[in-house]
């Protein structure tokens, strides 16, 4: 008989970050739909099906699968006072061997963007991935022109660390990216990048 395993579950400040479970459809969907012009500039193109129940069904499970396996941790951030749903913060694409490293992608609501959630849950995941992951190194990338993004991760102690051309499809074109990264034992002085 396999022993129970904990499921992540991190506590900052003012949220809870957890896995999401099938009962969170209706208040993500809600949010991303609210929050939609606001987050769609900055994300790859939402499938047609993108908010329904059945799709949030295959996240959940993908979340469930890619935890268990070691490849992910992707957390929904729950506001305790109230368990309200803010957004969402996921490690990803986790690599083992000589790597030891991980990428982390993030939104968090409209209505909740430039309180110091992000910045929470960031630190909080970073802290995980080195502390309880035994990661060496937590790599990000936004738009050049996501001042918001670019800005939470310098605060967290992200360091830029270029430009990787064609990146990714945002918003239905492939777009450059700038690179950061946080190293567990991080010598690196302040980057200045205009």
């Amino acid at each position: 008989m396999l022993p129970f395993r904990r499921r992540p579950k991190l506590e900052t400040e003012r949220m809870t970050l957890r896995l999401p479970v099938h009962g969170d459809w209706r208040a993500w969907a809600e949010l991303r739909e609210a929050s939609a012009g606001f987050l769609t500039p900055w994300e790859p193109v939402w499938s047609a099906d993108h908010l329904s129940r059945r799709s949030f069904t295959n996240r959940v499970y993908w979340a469930q699968r890619a935890e268990a396996q070691g490849t992910a941790v992707p957390f929904l951030m729950i506001r305790r006072q109230d368990q309200q749903l803010l957004g969402a913060i996921t490690l990803d694409n986790i690599r083992r061997g000589p790597a030891q490293c991980g990428t982390i992608g993030y939104w968090v609501g409209e209505t909740f963007s430039r309180r110091g959630y992000m910045r929470e849950a960031i630190q909080a995941v970073v802290h995980h991935a080195f502390a309880a992951l035994d990661l060496s190194r937590v790599e990000a990338a936004c738009l050049p022109e996501n001042v918001a993004s670019r800005g939470v991760l310098e605060k967290t102690g992200f360091k830029y660390e270029g430009v990787a051309q064609s990146y990714l499809q945002i918003n239905g074109r492939w777009r450059n990216h700038v690179l950061y990264a946080a190293l567990r034992a991080d010598r690196r002085g302040r980057t200045d990048v205009g």
